[in-house]
């Protein structure tokens, strides 16, 4: 039987959308089929915000309805919690935010729980970057010396955005690593999911697998081409909004939809702009956590579940017949048909 891959992109508050939607999801399956999300997936994969689903997913027993609320605004304004220190141009000479409000939510929600507290035969795994070795670092059920890193501290440092939050310290293997946010090199955490199959089931191989790969919207904020031919490091954090150029996952995209066989492959996602089905357009930053935005955001995660949720339902009952399907057309409201 073909193994369900469940892969959460970054994107900050943007991850309100995401969780709306699996919510959706699992209330679906449960009354109409009597199964829970949990049940069909096989494979958790998340980067920065994606991270902390995949990992409360996979290691704690939140219910989805209790890690929707993690995406409401009273634990996004604790997570949110502004740098106050003297002399320092937030998010330019200091992070934008303090690390304390971000960890102490993570570990009250996630308590004790381990990577290696994933079920038996199900895996899961988070991206970051290790800054001082400058490479990435794929922490993963699969592998036993990370089995007892705490799951908090996994989701702190795979969310430690550069000029958000503050690095992550994080002992592996035995040396401390400073922990940044995986976005900077994976914000798309398919094909690192894709590339542990064999490791997790040796003998499957990409006709094995079914990939559910849900966004966090796609930015369209325009940058000016031009000016930026003046900018230096400044002005393209400032107003070339560098972290989220780092973070774009369409190659990602691109790449897992060719290399999976037709209708094993569905990529939830949409551009951060009014279309069919979508009236209100959430900002498109990772931080606003305005209570009108959030709500704009899981507007966003309902409008996914009305596009795709028959067809996600399928994939993960492993009885869907369609073609794979890419993110949703803005012109016309409905998810690209990725042909053949």
């Amino acid at each position: 039987m073909s193994k369900l891959l469940l892969t959460l992109d970054g994107g900050g508050i943007r991850g309100a959308a995401a969780t709306q939607f699996l919510m959706r999801i699992d209330q679906a399956l449960k009354l109409r089929h009597g199964r829970t999300l949990r049940d069909c997936v096989d494979f958790y994969a998340g980067t920065s915000t994606g991270s902390i689903i995949a990992l409360a997913l996979g290691t704690t027993r939140l219910s989805l309805e209790a890690l929707n609320d993690l995406y409401g605004v009273a634990s996004a304004r604790a997570i949110f919690e502004e740098n106050r220190g003297w002399l320092e141009i937030d998010g330019i000479n200091a992070p934008r935010y303090e690390a304390e409000g971000k960890a102490s939510v993570l570990q009250r929600e996630f308590g004790e729980a381990r990577l290696g507290d994933v079920p038996a035969g199900k895996h899961v795994l988070a991206v970051a970057y290790a800054v001082e070795q400058r490479k990435p670092q794929v922490l993963k059920s699969t592998d036993p010396s990370h089995r007892e890193l705490l799951s908090w501290q996994v989701a702190d440092g795979s969310s430690a955005a550069p000029t958000y939050f503050p690095a992550r310290s994080l002992t592996l293997d035995g040396t401390q690593q400073w922990l940044v946010d995986g976005g900077v090199i994976a914000n798309n955490p398919a094909l690192c999911a894709i590339a542990e199959v064999r490791r997790a089931w040796p003998g499957y191989g990409l006709e094995d697998v079914r990939v559910l790969s849900v966004g966090t919207g796609y930015r369209t904020r325009k940058i000016n081409g031009p000016a930026s031919r003046k900018w230096g490091a400044l002005g393209w954090v400032t107003q070339g909004q560098l972290v989220d150029l780092l973070a774009d996952e369409r190659v990602v995209a691109y790449q897992a939809r060719n290399l999976l066989p037709s209708g094993t492959y569905i990529r939830v996602n949409a551009e951060l702009a009014q279309q069919p089905g979508l009236s209100e357009a959430p900002d498109d930053a990772m931080d606003d956590i305005s209570e009108g935005n959030i709500r704009r955001l899981k507007a966003l995660g309902d409008f996914w579940f009305d596009a795709y949720g028959e067809a996600v339902l399928a994939l993960l009952l492993d009885c869907y017949k369609g073609p794979s399907l890419d993110r949703i057309d803005v012109t016309t409201g409905r998810p690209w048909e990725v042909l053949a």
